[in-house]
């Protein structure tokens, strides 16, 4: 399962109610470290189909969300269970380090 492209109007339906954690990774096309998570996060998603839903928001055509949830920098990523935001990770990692530490929050 790929990830899934979430915006403003999608952010209740696709990650607040949510029946499975949904990490969010906040970012913009213009931020280099956020491409170099993207292929990694895809694997991830695939990899944990079963558990998590992993979403994006481009923070530059969803300031709404971006502003309700604080993003200052990117890539941010924020894992919501039960519609509330557990935990986040900001900045770029390897994929290792992004799949251990999502898997030791679920």
């Amino acid at each position: 399962m790929a990830t899934k492209a979430v915006t403003d109007s999608s952010f209740a339906a696709d990650v607040l109610q949510s029946d499975k954690p949904v990490l969010v990774d906040f970012w913009a096309d213009w931020c280099g470290p956020c491409k170099m998570i993207g292929p990694a996060l895809e694997e991830i998603s695939d990899e944990l189909s079963d558990k998590v839903t992993i979403a994006k928001v481009d923070i530059m055509e969803n300031t709404d969300t971006a502003a309700k949830y604080g993003v200052q920098s990117i890539p941010l990523m924020v894992l919501f269970k039960n519609g509330q935001p557990v935990a986040q990770k900001l900045g770029a990692a390897p994929k290792s380090q992004l799949k251990g530490w999502l898997e030791s929050e679920l």
